[in-house]
């Protein structure tokens, strides 16, 4: 009988366990949701298609069923600009890849960004020393147009290649749309790449224009980068013209063009070139830890048209908003960031090191500039945490009204920390998508309520569906994420795959004509996302599929814990984990702690979470746009070579997991 007793309650604690762990952590007034855009749009497409929305779940199933009514509906309300409309919405709408979005539209990228010509705030940059720029959208035309009649002067055209190596400065975003004003393609990379790692990508798509910085400044050092320019430049012998920044004073650049002298410019820019629908805009990168990186084309108006829907929908963004997220031009969030031009926000940019001078630098900021959308990664909430970064008391933040969260999955924890430490009551939105679609398959949503740990919706005709191995859906289970019906912005492909071989095998091999993305993902009866982890780095310990972020969730909670990153390695005849700890300064894993790891894992996650061996180590790699390699340590610890280590950020990490003999097979 005690024994009975005892269970039920273990049992009830568990069950209440669950449901805190999910528990809703904002819900929109009334007022707020009537008042939203994705209301507005709801009402607006309900009097369209003579019918009533119920509820945003309603909303979306149509949005899936009827695509071409939906993505019509999305271009009038958010007011394309096109100097020519559709012949039809969705021409081979059953196939995928195949399909075609709005054959016959004729558009421009940079005309639809730079739609507002007054003197309202454009962009509010700032650097890590607090160095400010400011331009309003008249300003930000007029630059834009000096540049592109410059460009137009030695050659530009459409359907060149414009490469840039920068950092996250005004002058980046001016060059982008410069060139996109003529059907240019833009292509950028960080400056703290490596030369190989710039070639890698640049060296692909044969710019005709190379935009170069002179540096970049980070933790208070100044970091010169012209002699890395020069040898990209040697690499890419095909490139006809330079255009130099002089940002930080470094010294002079042999180029064809100096910013200062482009601008200078007194010449009348060409009209916008308004071209086909799914012409190419952007070409971003894969990370490139499995070879060499992919070159994923991206179109123009699948570009604006998704993003348009992301930011004024799901993200509610208008011309009061201002706009930040923390990115480097290497990363697929600029060219999110950038677009809410669109929509007429003021976009907040920012360059340097987020902990510098001190580790609240970026809230302070927002709190300076009255950031209403502050966005960054999940390791930046989670080290923000780590570093006992509290503004609450101090920052009034009064114009602060999300947080959105990308990079890898949001632990429940950092749910609570935003909440908790930096403003209580706010949106927390954690969004899911990546480099290969530019934007997201999971997001948030003004309507709807936030649950602790989990994306609040499935975007907007967004098919998003979760498959277990035989392509069935699976609800409450974690499985692959996939999505089963088309959408614009889908890559046009891959630079120099005209067969389009490795673009049908990098994303459509799995599930014949279903998009397989590559996240391990749990669907929730809510209607929510859980993202457990990559699907390449999931554990498969004795046959059960385990996600990292499971793991990573618990044992970080841990106070002596700073990071992890765990594998699993091959052992008689089956798969054993392995996890890897980085300690706070000071700490030392010894037995006491290796238990208390054990433990949490056992008692919160299940025993195949516990890892068969506990090691420490000083650094983790990590991919340049910030996310760990499980697959980099996975390949060193079974002695195989990494297959290209020019793609992550610290590749000298990798000699603390070669030749472990705690690992040993012997």
């Amino acid at each position: 009988m005690i024994y009975r007793v005892v269970l039920c309650q273990k049992i009830a604690i568990q069950a209440e366990s669950i449901m805190d762990k999910h528990r809703v952590i904002w819900e929109p007034s009334e007022i707020l949701k009537s008042a939203s855009q994705m209301a507005e749009f709801m009402r607006q497409a309900g009097v369209e298609q003579g019918r009533a929305f119920v509820d945003y779940a309603d909303l979306w199933q149509w949005s899936v069923d009827d695509p071409a009514g939906f993505w019509a509906a999305v271009w009038r309300y958010v007011g394309v600009i096109a100097g020519r409309g559709w012949d039809e919405v969705l021409r081979g709408g059953d196939q995928m890849p195949g399909a075609r979005w709005f054959p016959g539209a004729r558009l421009n990228f940079a005309e639809n960004l730079l739609r507002y010509r007054d003197y309202r705030r454009a962009v509010l940059f700032r650097d890590e020393a607090g160095g400010e720029t400011a331009l309003s959208y008249a300003e930000l035309h007029d630059r834009t147009a000096r540049l592109a009649a410059a460009f137009h002067a030695l050659g530009i055209g459409p359907g060149d290649r414009v490469a840039a190596i920068t950092p996250n400065i005004p002058e980046a975003l001016i060059g982008m749309l410069a060139t996109t004003w003529l059907g240019a393609v833009w292509s950028s990379c960080s400056p703290d790449f490596g030369v190989a790692g710039i070639l890698d990508r640049f060296s692909q798509i044969e710019p005709k224009l190379l935009i170069a910085a002179d540096g970049y400044r980070f933790k208070g050092r100044l970091i010169d980068i012209r002699d890395k320019v020069e040898k990209v430049r040697a690499g890419l012998p095909n490139c006809k013209h330079c255009l130099f920044i002089p940002w930080q004073g470094t010294g002079e650049l042999e180029a064809s063009l100096r910013w200062d002298a482009a601008l200078d410019n007194e010449s009348p820019p060409p009209p916008f070139a308004r071209l086909p629908f799914d012409h190419p805009l952007y070409i971003l990168f894969s990370s490139g830890t499995t070879g060499k990186p992919k070159c994923i084309v991206h179109s123009a108006g699948g570009t604006l048209l998704q993003h348009l829907k992301e930011h004024r929908l799901h993200t509610d963004i208008r011309r009061e908003d201002r706009l930040f997220y923390f990115t480097t031009c290497g990363w697929m969030m600029w060219n999110w960031l950038v677009s809410g031009l669109a929509s007429g926000a003021a976009l907040v940019l920012f360059d340097g090191n987020p902990l510098h001078p001190t580790a609240d630098a970026l809230w302070r900021m927002a709190d300076d500039l009255g950031v209403t959308v502050f966005g960054a990664s999940a390791k930046y909430l989670s080290a923000q945490e780590k570093a006992g970064v509290r503004v609450v008391e101090r920052l009034g933040l009064h114009g602060l009204r999300t947080v959105l969260s990308t990079g890898s999955p949001l632990a429940p924890e950092s749910c609570d920390y935003v909440n908790r430490d930096i403003k209580p009551g706010v949106q927390i939105s954690s969004i899911s998508g990546g480099t290969d679609i530019v934007s997201c398959f999971a997001l948030g949503n003004p309507l709807l309520p936030v649950r602790r740990g989990q994306l609040q919706c499935r975007g907007l005709g967004m098919a998003v569906d979760v498959f277990d191995p035989q392509g069935r859906s699976l609800r409450d289970l974690p499985g692959e994420m996939v999505c089963t019906k088309p959408f614009p912005s889908m890559p046009v492909g891959f630079w120099n795959d005209p067969q389009g071989s490795r673009y049908q095998a990098a994303y459509f091999m799995r599930f014949p004509g279903v998009w397989t993305h590559g996240d391990w993902t749990v669907l929730t009866a809510e209607g929510g996302l859980i993202i457990e982890g990559r699907s390449d780095a999931v554990l498969n310990p004795g046959g059960v599929r385990i996600g990292t972020a499971e793991i990573y969730r618990q044992v970080e909670h841990l106070a002596q814990v700073e990071e992890a990153v765990c594998v699993g390695q091959r052992w008689e005849g089956d798969v054993r984990l392995v996890l890897f700890v980085i300690l706070r300064d000071g700490k030392i894993l010894d037995d006491g702690l290796r238990n208390a790891i054990r433990r949490i894992l056992r008692e919160n996650a299940s025993p195949r979470h516990v890892p068969a061996k506990i090691l420490q180590v000083t650094d983790i790699p990590r991919t340049r746009s910030g996310k760990i390699s499980e697959l980099a340590v996975r390949d060193t610890l079974e002695g195989r070579p990494v297959a290209n280590t020019e793609a992550l950020l610290n590749p000298q990490a990798l000699a603390q997991y070669r030749d472990r003999p705690e690992l040993a097979r012997s």
